[in-house]
């Protein structure tokens, strides 16, 4: 995994990182601290480990809560967890249409997180009409999420994908 070795640094890099390369989607991005207490164990002490969205252009631009959690927070937040190995929480206001990152922080289940309980918006492009053939019960389902896995694999996996890509393991006899 990318963050296996240097976890608290690869948040803060990825912080970095997202705030640098994705204005163009999402508008002024803010770097700043996540408070310590709210990171796994071992992510850092919250410094620069998070991103303020000031206002999310792609969720007001769909104009609709689902767009913004079935084809944003769920996947990203997979992702990062999935492919990098790095916790994330996002945490859309859809009052502003801001959106807190937290890198090192373990993202909530869709059953706890308020985020998912959260109706089709007055102004929603489609109110729900362009999604019934896709989804019968209607414009905020949501993606389920029954693969989405919190757990981050440990630093051994990293390195013994490193070790083996690069021919440093062992031979067998």
């Amino acid at each position: 995994m990318f963050a296996g070795p240097f976890p608290a640094f690869s948040a803060k890099l990825n912080a970095a990182i997202t705030a640098a390369t994705c204005r163009w989607l999402m508008g002024p991005i803010e770097v700043v601290d996540v408070p310590a207490e709210e990171l796994l164990a071992g992510w850092g002490d919250g410094v620069g480990q998070g991103l303020q969205v000031e206002r999310c252009r792609f969720l007001e631009e769909s104009g609709c809560a689902s767009v913004c959690i079935n084809t944003c927070k769920v996947p990203t937040q997979e992702f990062f967890v999935k492919d990098m190995g790095i916790p994330l929480t996002m945490e859309p206001d859809y009052e502003t249409f801001a959106c807190k990152f937290s890198f090192g922080k373990a993202p909530l289940q869709q059953e706890v997180d308020e985020v998912f309980a959260t109706a089709c918006f007055a102004q929603c492009p489609s109110k729900g009409s362009l999604r019934a053939a896709h989804a019968p019960q209607g414009c905020d389902a949501l993606m389920q999420d029954s693969t989405y896995d919190p757990r981050v694999p440990p630093p051994e996996v990293f390195w013994a994908g490193v070790k083996d890509m690069f021919g440093l393991s062992p031979k067998s006899k």
